[in-house]
């Protein structure tokens, strides 16, 4: 070690290297993270501004929502502005800070998933008690722990991140900072800390995990149990699609966490998917096809029109009105001259 310099930066080599690919790439990430920003932030405002949606489920909606909009932006802008600049350096503890929210946003939004599990199961399995079970204090006191595992899973990872010393090869092969791409790149032994974050992965999962999978085999018991098809089917679709993107979201996140970290390409699509693609999808799939999110935000876009309306008809009337008024007066002088 002491014949090695210790390095000051990382290079992210990204998903390519060649410059026509790296612009296509651009133009696709960035309709990604627009739609990805667009997509989330009606969601919040939505949910924010409709009295009809203030309800258990759509809190924990916006809760998603925000974790998306953080989760995308951690390493979106940063994969952008490498995908037009030459140089892709980024100082190590720009590298670190990026890898700790990455690893708290991830964290927090596996944690809020399985909430979000437990609060479809009580709305569909008990619905007669669902406003008792789901009161307004467990929900706050679930989100606030989903944020709390993610802030402690992290803290505890990075550390001890502080005992590595990099001071070898500074090229990363990934399009982000995460914890697994840095641990080759020391040059003291990462065995313990790669045992924490297997070990603090894996229990996260544990934890959260067989939560989800209860909730949803009772949801679909009870959907099954339902007589009408039609209803069997609608109730279907929905709790399939939203346990597919559990499922994508945990299977592809642990994938990358537990398995030794190689720099193939294999990896970084593992990485979109658990933390672009997701953060795409979670407001088509969980929100914007309810019907009471859509009829939530036709009414919000048709306040202000009704507004405008109001305004162009208050106009028109003192408009007619000041006319008639005029016209009066014209006559009342030209009656009284005469």
């Amino acid at each position: 070690m002491n014949n090695r310099t210790v390095i000051s930066e990382f290079f992210l080599l990204g998903l390519s290297a060649d410059p026509r690919v790296q612009a296509l790439l651009f133009v696709l990430f960035l309709g990604i993270y627009l739609l990805t920003l667009m997509g989330n932030l009606v969601m919040i405002l939505v949910i924010r501004a409709d009295s009809h949606l203030h309800t258990p489920m759509y809190f924990f909606l916006g809760h998603l929502s925000f974790l998306d909009l953080c989760f995308s932006s951690v390493t979106m802008p940063r994969m952008l502005q490498n995908f037009l600049s030459q140089t892709k350096g980024i100082s190590v503890r720009g590298c670190i800070t990026q890898s700790f929210f990455f690893l708290l946003c991830g964290c927090s939004e596996a944690s809020l998933l399985s909430a979000m599990a437990y609060d479809r199961y009580a709305a569909i399995c008990h619905p007669l008690l669902y406003s008792v079970i789901m009161n307004g204090p467990l929900c706050i006191t679930m989100v606030s722990a989903a944020w709390v595992t993610g802030c402690l899973n992290s803290l505890v990872n990075h550390l001890f991140i502080d005992k590595l010393h990099f001071c070898g090869s500074n090229l990363i092969p990934h399009f982000s900072c995460e914890l697994p791409s840095l641990f080759p790149l020391s040059c003291t032994d990462p065995t313990a800390n790669q045992l924490l974050l297997a070990g603090s992965s894996t229990l996260l999962g544990l934890l959260t995990l067989p939560l989800i999978l209860f909730s949803y085999s009772r949801i679909l018991s009870a959907i099954l149990s339902i007589r009408s098809s039609g209803g069997q089917g609608k109730a279907f679709s929905t709790c399939s699609s939203h346990l597919t993107m559990v499922l994508l979201f945990y299977g592809t996140a642990l994938f990358r966490y537990l398995n030794p970290p190689s720099g193939s390409l294999l990896e970084q699509v593992v990485s979109i998917q658990y933390s672009v693609i997701t953060s795409l999808l979670n407001p088509l799939i969980y929100s914007l096809k309810n019907r009471e999110v859509q009829a939530a935000l036709q009414r919000m876009l048709r306040q202000p029109a009704c507004s405008l309306g109001k305004f162009v008809a208050l106009w028109w009337s003192v408009r007619e009105g000041g006319e008639a008024l005029f016209r009066n007066g014209n006559t009342f002088q030209g009656k009284k001259t005469f």
